[in-house]
């Protein structure tokens, strides 16, 4: 009897030692795979922090391109370093690829409320209704008073999820939707050539204008006649407001100084940073001034 107790308290003590080895092997995998999974994270979070660190300083180099090019120049073209696009440029670990564009050849979507009629242009060259100026100068302007073809609150308010007009410039293209009227298809026609500034009266750079802005802009301009400024600015960009309006149509040449320009205070700062397997985008409206550009808005993610 004393036998069999024995060999019973042997097998339990076999399985008990089984048992522990068992669980301290699991553990062991367990916290191997742990400290793994954290070594894993914590590269990560530094790759991604070195990439984020990339991506701010491809602004402030976009920054300080600009602020030399102001100190150099006296125009704004696509002949200068600035607008020509970086290759990838290799870094410890990853890369970094960026482009510096120009804003201000785009018709200011913020000038429609001063200036309807010039964005009327725009929309008849690009086949859409020509009533979207009317609603849009409604949906800037501060007062309440509907342009023919427009729209105030008492439009907005009556949708079945209400809502009132802004009275404020755009932030953003995409705030279109909410203007009656604009749809995505629509806002994808207007997209190559517009944009939106934080300013209400912007004049176009001439030397990037597309030939539908040209129309926009010059009243009396036909789009072949603006098609032939843009093929021979190619070869040689226009020096000064005067240049420009010298090869205008009859037509064309009462276009105000106000409108139209051959230099830039706004550009459109795009970048991609890559660490290990981290990447950040990186975009930013810079807005040139004396000195040093500001950074209207950023993005880095």
């Amino acid at each position: 009897m004393v036998e069999i107790k024995i060999k019973y308290n042997q097998g339990v003590a076999i399985i008990l030692v089984m048992l522990v080895v068992t669980l301290a092997t699991t553990l062991a995998i367990y916290i191997a795979n742990q400290q793994t999974l954290w070594q894993r994270q914590v590269e990560s979070q530094f790759e991604r922090a070195q990439a984020r660190q990339l991506g701010m300083a491809g602004i402030n180099w976009a920054r300080a391109v600009l602020a030399e090019d102001q100190r150099t120049t006296t125009i704004d073209s696509d002949k200068e370093i600035w607008a020509l696009r970086l290759p990838a440029i290799p870094v410890e670990g990853g890369e970094v690829i960026g482009a510096i564009e120009d804003r201000q050849g785009l018709y200011n979507l913020n000038n429609v409320a001063s200036n309807v009629a010039q964005f009327q242009r725009l929309l008849n060259v690009l086949g859409l209704p020509e009533e979207l100026a009317a609603t849009l100068a409604d949906w800037e302007d501060a007062d309440s008073d509907t342009l023919p073809g427009g729209a105030e609150d008492n439009y907005y308010l009556g949708l079945a999820q209400p809502y009132r007009a802004a009275n404020r410039s755009l932030a953003e293209i995409g705030e279109l939707i909410k203007v009656k009227g604009y749809d995505s298809k629509t806002i994808d026609t207007l997209r190559p050539f517009v944009t939106v500034l934080p300013a209400t009266r912007t004049a176009i750079n001439v030397n990037f204008a597309p030939a539908e802005v040209l129309v926009a802009v010059v009243e009396g301009l036909s789009l072949s006649d603006a098609r032939a400024l843009v093929q021979m600015r190619q070869n040689e960009p226009f020096r000064d407001k005067v240049s420009f309006k010298q090869l205008l149509p009859q037509a064309g040449k009462n276009v105000m100084d106000d409108q139209v320009d051959v230099k830039s205070d706004f550009f459109w700062v795009t970048g991609r940073a890559t660490v290990g397997k981290s990447q950040v985008l990186t975009q930013a409206l810079l807005q040139r001034a004396v000195n040093w550009p500001s950074v209207v808005w950023q993005s880095v993610q």
